[in-house]
């Protein structure tokens, strides 16, 4: 890797096979990168869509014994009252933001853009979306939990009151029990218009995806993100 060790390697990308009209940034999870998430979206991919696949930075990440693993934020327990990293929740938030502005300046509006992620990624973008100025077209958030729940009221909330969240769960998921995923929508459901959350469930589906679930995010992705004619 070129430069130094502080900055996270370029993103993963799948270009649009046309012009692209639309982005999707999708962020992994804990100790992963994002290029297994971009040859996922390399499989669903839509023509004008382009989809970004970031890389957490490297850092110690408490519940794994302090070793050092891409992580967007530090996870200090997996319980849902266990202390948060409320600092480094709100700094990878700013990151995520300029990403998004990058896009903007790209020329891809930003009620053209989704973001998603899985798990600590999906936790990432669902907090991004509840405080971003940025309208979004739509949040993809897969086996994953709301960051600081509890100090996120209405008051917060940007410009995203009106949007689309599809929300998916394993229900055999052994790391993030299908109960975060239960409690995530119905706290989402208090701060959002719950006509536009769909929440889905795969029954047998561990802490991954399923090809069921990936159709399912690529419609979504073609509902939220039309061609422009």
């Amino acid at each position: 890797m070129c430069g130094n060790n502080m900055s996270a390697p370029l993103p993963a990308i799948v270009p649009a096979a046309r012009k692209a009209t639309a982005a999707v940034i999708f962020l992994h999870g804990l100790g992963d990168t994002g290029h297994g998430w971009a040859e996922a979206m390399a499989g669903i991919r839509t023509p004008h869509v382009k989809y970004i696949c970031p890389h957490a930075p490297i850092m110690p990440v408490s519940l794994n014994m302090n070793m050092a693993m891409p992580s967007w934020f530090d996870i200090i327990g997996l319980n849902p009252d266990a202390e948060e990293d409320e600092t480094g929740i709100k700094k990878a938030a700013e990151s995520i933001k300029a990403l998004i502005d990058q896009e903007v300046k790209n020329g891809i509006p930003s009620h053209r853009i989704v973001l998603g992620g899985f798990s600590q990624g999906g936790a990432l973008s669902l907090y991004t979306a509840l405080t971003t100025q940025q309208k979004l077209a739509g949040v993809v958030a897969l086996s994953c939990w709301l960051p600081l729940r509890n100090s996120l009221s209405k008051s917060v909330l940007g410009s995203n009151k009106e949007v689309p969240v599809l929300q998916c769960h394993g229900e055999a998921d052994p790391l993030v029990p299908l109960i975060f995923g239960c409690l995530t929508v119905e706290k989402l459901k208090t701060m959002l218009n719950p006509n536009n959350i769909t929440f889905k469930t795969y029954p047998r589906m561990p802490h991954s995806a399923c090809p069921e679930e990936m159709m399912d995010i690529k419609q979504f992705i073609e509902k939220q993100l039309p061609p422009i004619d």
